[in-house]
């Protein structure tokens, strides 16, 4: 038998727009978007640019970067393959944007 506040509990989001806001401010930093039609804004992001181990079928892995950027959706809502970041005085193309239905999108880059 599932008890009332089992129910209340269930129903609530895991977090909220201030919540992931506040992720987004505190882990994040000023980065530049560039459109392809010409438009820049500066937005908040996650910057990660770790290595990734990558089995080629031998018996050594090799190790690619894999940078990426962890955004609000509402401040990239329009971004597609082909635009642009500026970080930390790099330019990344976008390869792939990930909205994951939360709120939170991911974007995959390219270094130019």
């Amino acid at each position: 038998m599932i008890r009332s506040h089992e129910l209340e509990r269930r129903r609530m989001p895991v977090e909220t727009a201030d919540d992931r806001s506040l992720l987004i401010a505190d882990f994040g930093e000023s980065v530049t978007f560039i459109s392809n039609t010409g438009s820049q804004a500066t937005i908040t992001a996650i910057f990660d640019n770790q290595y990734q181990a990558v089995d080629a079928g031998g018996t050594v892995d090799f190790a690619i970067v894999s940078p990426r950027l962890t955004v609000r959706t509402q401040d990239v809502s329009n971004a597609v393959e082909g635009d642009s970041f500026i970080v930390r005085g790099s330019t990344y193309d976008v390869v792939i944007v990930m909205d994951d239905g939360t709120g939170i999108t991911e974007i995959a880059l390219e270094a130019q």
